[in-house]
This record gives structure tokens, C-alpha cells and sequence, in this order.
């Protein structure tokens, strides 16, 4: 698919300010994409909006379908008579003056490499942290009040309300019912992986789906409706980005986690053991992000076994995530040519091996089922010939990260400006980069990849490349994707602010402390919409 000329932004919805402790679908998002039409940018690019489980990584998700209950805004509910506004005034939302995100504070915390008021909004235990999400007691607030609307609204919705609400579950009922059922199991379980439940039910006995269906159809019901509320919510935001011309790229990781409703329905599929155990799992060998590699714990799909059945998980999962994306960016797709497999139990990805995978045999079912694909490939790491091959038969667009051009990587040329192609999408860093400014403050002493020699090196470089006396790197980042010829330009929202490594949404290969950054309110300053309207009608984006 040819992709015009543009730039956008990246930003997950759980950093949008306001909300109660994480960003959600209400007012905040139509703010952002408000922001994004004034910055000339015609793309919001978000991470995967499925349920988080382990870590709170939108890239280990309870399910590849559903979205996640934790963004739905709460107002919202309140305006559709489901919650009252008396159970929201308990809110111990962060209303403390010092959060104002003036241009002296973005440029203090783009300078200190340290997030925009690190432990601010802390003065009371009650209080959510106006600048990172903390999930645990997000959860403890929204879900109770998740819970009461669930109730009151299939208690008391009226006539229309319900008929839409039972045409989404007629509509999704092919992920939806089991979705509903391994939610309401796993609670009933203490939140267990679903090895560890009752034998029956984890091994998903017909006997057994019908009893546990009748003993926990409530609880079923109620998460049928947070999945209608999300979708509503959701289909909301991005009508409004629409209308003012904005798409939105969405994110498909090539993997699904363990300990979701995919891999308990669809057991066959996966290279699992007689217990549902992984036998393989996922990761990447040791790279740019981590010296040991990346041991992801996903298990591995049973290829030939997909291929039997022309894919169709496949080509369902796709079609899925174009109801919710304007384009989807396929996350690792160079695991389609070949994947790392490494044995269950190993502590490292250092021992894997390569092995290959459906290769173009995909891609083809997919394209003739769903016609011409609006597909990214995100083909970092070890790429080679054949992966670069599938790309150019299907036309997708590839990526280049500019933090990746000064190192002395042998790759490093690549991911240069003026070695870019057309067919491209270019990005100053994405989730899993340190921002412009903490790679550009970091002194390599906590680096476990380049030492301090190296960094002193490649900062020479890049200042020399890109000519950044005058502007903070963090413009000089950004008018290099945006000068450049990628049809492309992305930019991740901390990078447009400035802001140092406490920022940062991802470090790859830890499992903690990650997904948390926040914007403060007040951070979509006009101005800065102003000067990225300047830059991307100066290069014609």
C-alpha cells in the first residue's frame, strides 16, 4: 500500500494526562488529537489496546482481540447514566499546582534526565502521581466502579441500548465468549495462569464450559460490557481523529502471551505440552537493547499446523485489528521469515536457534482474503536478505530509528537520513528507545552495550550530522525524520516535549518499572503545536 507523505505522533492512551491514575478514552484523547491536527501531523500511533497482564506490557496481553477495561473513561459513564457523579468525587486525582508544564519545566526536565516532576502529586497516600501511571491502584479505583456500571447497565439499560449491546456480542461472539469465560475463570482462580485451574476447565472440557458458563454468567456479562463500552469509546476517539483527519496506526505483536484467552482456546496452534506448558518460547538473541538477548517467554506458534488451516487464526486476528486501526504495524515481522526459538526453562535468549517460518505463504493468504494491506514492518534487529525480500514482494513500508545511526553498528549507515527510501517509516526512537534527550544526556556509564568512549564518539557524530549548535537534539531529531525522504516521519510525544530518560516507556529485556509515563496536564502547549506546524509544512508533510 502506498503510503502519502506525513508525519505523527506516538502515544500510548494510558500517558494522557487526566483520568483517574491512567490515561483513558475520554476527553483527554479528543485534547490530544486536537493537538495533533494543530501540529500539522495526519498520524497518532498507538502500542496494542488489549488487557495488559504480566508487567502491565500492552505486548503481554489476556487477549489479541478484546481491549483494556482501564481505558474506559469513567466520566463518560457517568454522562450515560450507568455511574453517578457521587461515586467519582472520592477520586483522589493529583491536584497540586507545581505539575504546570510551562517551557521552563520541559526544558528542566530535558536537561536533568529525569521525568517532569519525578515524586510530585505524593502528598497524601491517597493521591495518584500526575506523571506515571501506578497500575495497582488504578486498578483498586476504576474497577470496583467498572464493576457498579456493568451492573447498573444490565440491569437498567434501556430498550436501544441493549439491542446494540447484543449485536456487539452477535457480532464478536467468535473471540468475545471465550474471552468473557477465561476472564471470569481466571478470577475465579485468583488470577492463576490457566494451567493452574481446575483440570476441566484448563483443559477446556465441553462438560466443563458449560458449567463454569452457567456458574459465572454474571461476571461473564459484565466483562461483555466493559468490551461494548471500550469499543464504544474507542470507535468514538477515532471517528473524531477522522473527521480532522488524522488515521491512527495501531501496533499487532507478532506474539500472544502464555496465560491468555488465544492460546487456552486455541491450544493446537501453539507448541505447547500435554500440561498447556510451552515447550519453545520467544525472544531475540543478544542485540543493540540487551548483551543476553531478549527471552520474551511467548510460545511458539505451530506453523504447519496454521498453514493446514490456511491461516485462518491469522487472517481473523488481521482483520480484527483493521476495525480498530487505520494501519497496523506488525511488531518483530522479521519472526514471519525466521524466528529464535529457545527451549523452555533457559534463563537467557543466549542459546536459541533460528528456524523458519511461514515466510510469504502468510502474507498471501492474508492479502487475498483482505485485499491491499495498510501493514508497517518493523524490520529491526538481524535482517537478511529474505526478510527484506517479503517485505519488497508485498510492498510494506520497513522502519529506520535515527538514535540507531551514529553508533559504530555495522547497520548504523542505514538508519542515516540520507541513505533513507521512500517507502519507509522514519522515527527519532519508538517505545523501546531510551528519548532523543536521555540517549543524548547518557554518558554510557549504566549503558551495558556502548562505553563511555563510544558515547563521547557517537555524540561528536551525530552533533556533526546534524547540525545541532543552535536547537536542543531533540529538534534536531526531529527535523532530520521530518527533512527526510521516508514518506513517514513519526515522533514519539516525549521527544516532542524534551524530556530526559525518566520518560521512557520501555526498557527491553526488564520486567518492571515500564508502560508508566504520563503526560502532566497543560503539556499540549500551543506552541509547541505551532512550531510542528512550521516544520512539517516546510517539508511538505
Amino acid at each position: 500500500m502506498k503510503f502519502a507523505r506525513a508525519s505523527g505522533i506516538l502515544l500510548h492512551p494510558t500517558s494522557l494526562a487526566g483520568g483517574h491514575g491512567v490515561g483513558d478514552l475520554g476527553e483527554q484523547a479528543r485534547r490530544f488529537v486536537d493537538f495533533v491536527q494543530a501540529g500539522g501531523h495526519k498520524l497518532w500511533q498507538v502500542l496494542p489496546l488489549n488487557p495488559t497482564g504480566y508487567g502491565d506490557s500492552p505486548f503481554q496481553c489476556f487477549s489479541a482481540s478484546a481491549g483494556n477495561p482501564l481505558l474506559i473513561n469513567l466520566e463518560l459513564l457517568v454522562e450515560k447514566g450507568v455511574l453517578s457523579a457521587a461515586e467519582l468525587k472520592d477520586a483522589p486525582e493529583f491536584k497540586d499546582a507545581s505539575t504546570t508544564s510551562d517551557a521552563s519545566t520541559r526544558k528542566r526536565a530535558s536537561t536533568t534526565n529525569a521525568p517532569m516532576n519525578e515524586g510530585a502529586g505524593l502528598k497524601d497516600g491517597a493521591a495518584f502521581p500526575a506523571d506515571r501511571v501506578d497500575y495497582h491502584r488504578a486498578i483498586e479505583y476504576k474497577m470496583p466502579r467498572l464493576k457498579r456500571a456493568a451492573q447498573n447497565f444490565l440491569n437498567t439499560a434501556e430498550a436501544g441500548e441493549r439491542r446494540r449491546f447484543e449485536g456487539f456480542c452477535q457480532a464478536n461472539g467468535k473471540w468475545l465468549d471465550d474471552f468473557a469465560l477465561f476472564m471470569a475463570c481466571k478470577e475465579a482462580h485468583g488470577m492463576a495462569g490457566w494451567t493452574k485451574w481446575a483440570a476441566d476447565i484448563a483443559g477446556r472440557e465441553p462438560r466443563a464450559v458449560q458449567r463454569w458458563s452457567e456458574k459465572l454468567g454474571p461476571e461473564m456479562a459484565a466483562i461483555k460490557y466493559w468490551q461494548f463500552e471500550f469499543s464504544s469509546q474507542w470507535q468514538e476517539v477515532r471517528g473524531y481523529a477522522r473527521e480532522r483527519g488524522i488515521r491512527i496506526i495501531g501496533d499487532v505483536p507478532i506474539y500472544v502471551a502464555h496465560d491468555s484467552a488465544d492460546v487456552w482456546t486455541n491450544r493446537e496452534l501453539f507448541c505447547l505440552d500435554e500440561r498447556g506448558e510451552p515447550t519453545k518460547v520467544a525472544g531475540v538473541p543478544p542485540d543493540y537493547f540487551s548483551a543476553t538477548g531478549q527471552l520474551w517467554g511467548n510460545p511458539i506458534y505451530d506453523w504447519a499446523r496454521l498453514e493446514q488451516t490456511g491461516y485462518r487464526w491469522w487472517i481473523e486476528r488481521f482483520r480484527a485489528a483493521l476495525r480498530l486501526y487505520d494501519i497496523v504495524r506488525i511488531d518483530h515481522f522479521r519472526g514471519f521469515e525466521a524466528y529464535f526459538e529457545i527451549e523452555a526453562g533457559e534463563a537467557t535468549a543466549v542459546h536459541g536457534r533460528w528456524v523458519k517460518g511461514p515466510g510469504a505463504k502468510l502474507f498471501a493468504a492474508l492479502q487475498a482474503e483482505l485485499g491491499e494491506m495498510p501493514i508497517i514492518a518493523e524490520n529491526l534487529g538481524v535482517i537478511t536478505p529474505e526478510v527484506e525480500a517479503i517485505r519488497k514482494q508485498f510492498g510494506l513500508p520497513g522502519m529506520a530509528i535515527l538514535q540507531f545511526g551514529f553508533g559504530n553498528d555495522p547497520q548504523a549507515p542505514t538508519f542515516r537520513p540520507h541513505n533513507y527510501e521512500r517507502n519507509l517509516v522514519a522515527y527519532t526512537g519508538t517505545h523501546d528507545n531510551d528519548t532523543t534527550m536521555g540517549w543524548w544526556m547518557s554518558q554510557g556509564a549504566d549503558d551495558s552495550v556502548r562505553t563511555p568512549e563510544e558515547v563521547v564518539k557517537e555524540h561528536g557524530f551525530a552533533r556533526a550530522y546534524l547540525g545541532a549548535e543552535e536547537e536542543g537534539m531533540h529538534w534536531a531529531m526531529m527535523r532530520a525524520v521530518l527533512a527526510s525522504v521516508a514518506d513517514t516521519a513519526m515522533i514519539p510525544m516525549q521527544d516532542v516535549l524534551g524530556l530526559g530518560s525518566g520518560a521512557r516507556m520501555n526498557l527491553p529485556g526488564t520486567s518492571s518499572g515500564n508502560w508508566k509515563w504520563r503526560m502532566v496536564e497543560g503539556a499540549l502547549a500551543p506552541e509547541l503545536a505551532e512550531r510542528l506546524r512550521e516544520m512539517n509544512a516546510v517539508y511538505d508533510r
